[in-house]
């Protein structure tokens, strides 16, 4: 290794596999940004469920091995590339994605995929940001076209992009319903913008959001879906005519009936962050930016665990049950 390379701890995964394939490494050579990019001092980076199905090689596209995972990040810049004049070292900002990879004490970042992270938001909130809000908006906007007025079912509401959701859809005139699997899980998902609050482990509460939205020919417009391998059978029942799933989580295969979609005209859509053009970023990006200024963007924090305890983190984002609020790494 050549002489006055800085070193610093990161996350490195060598194979695909099981939580314990993710080591932590203290001899990793810390990047030098290049043109475009930054680098940027990782106070927090926050954990996705997608990070597990790479890690696992389960994900339809696998990063080159070894890899560093993880994508929200925030920080402060350490330094810049030479292309790079929108940014400088100092500077407060969050992402939604790395060249490098998040779980690591610097992480490098094109300078397009960074915004400001303005002082009224922590770094643990900087690093709930990225992934949970810019999927929120792709799914309510892009994915359902959901309109003021309508009514959004939040199935499984209480994790990262279920809160987001509930935030930006109550504050462009939604009326928002959401699921939980616990009472601490209900009352974060009504303080965060939900008129509504089902118990999703109660045997009967798919009748109780049918008797919510009245008679039964009228349904739910629109309902964003965390875990359709369990769930997308009964979404199709609760639709309005017209309505639209949108599936954001799914871990596995689920048998329906196609019939459920016919009456009604109803529509499963798939979202994927990672299509976003850079100008669907911005457009999110501004809205979010919007959202932070009024005081609608409050990302919640839940567990929190430092860079050693990555392994558990992945854990217990696949098996904790009643999740609440934004899973995070601190640095």
């Amino acid at each position: 290794m050549a002489t006055g390379q800085k070193l610093m701890r990161a996350i490195r995964v060598f194979e695909f596999g099981e939580p314990e394939v993710l080591k932590l490494q203290s001899d990793v050579v810390v990047p030098v940004p290049q043109s475009h990019q930054v680098l940027i001092k990782v106070h927090a980076c926050g954990v996705n469920p997608v990070e597990t199905y790479i890690r696992s090689g389960a994900y339809s596209r696998k990063p080159a091995l070894p890899y560093t995972p993880g994508s929200d990040v925030a920080g402060i810049i350490e330094s810049v590339g030479d292309k790079v004049s929108a940014f400088k070292k100092g500077d407060r900002v969050f992402c939604y994605s790395t060249v490098s990879g998040g779980y690591a004490e610097f992480a490098l970042a094109a300078d397009d995929t960074i915004y400001p992270l303005p002082e009224t938001l922590n770094f643990r909130q900087g690093a709930a940001l990225g992934i949970p809000y810019f999927t929120a908006c792709r799914a309510l906007f892009h994915s359902a076209r959901a309109r003021a007025g309508e009514s959004v079912l939040v199935h499984g509401a209480s994790g990262g992009v279920g809160l987001a959701t509930c935030q930006i859809a109550r504050a462009h005139g939604l009326k928002v319903l959401g699921t939980a699997g616990s009472e601490e899980g209900k009352k974060l998902v009504l303080q965060n913008g939900a008129h509504e609050v089902f118990n999703h482990k109660e045997a009967n509460y798919i009748d109780k959001i049918k008797m919510s939205v009245g008679d039964k020919d009228k349904g739910v417009d629109v309902i964003i879906e965390m875990l359709a391998n369990e769930n997308l059978s009964n979404d199709l029942k609760l639709l309005s005519h017209g309505g639209r799933v949108v599936v954001v989580g799914c871990r596995g295969p689920i048998e329906i009936n196609p019939r459920d979609t016919m009456a009604k005209e109803t529509s499963i859509i798939g979202v994927s962050l990672s299509s976003s053009t850079k100008e669907e970023f911005q457009q999110f990006a501004g809205l979010l930016q919007a959202g932070i200024e009024k005081g609608w963007v409050k990302p919640v924090i839940g567990s929190e665990y430092p860079l050693e305890k990555a392994a558990q983190a992945h854990e217990d984002i696949i098996h904790g049950s009643g999740k609440t609020g934004k899973m995070i790494l601190l640095l």
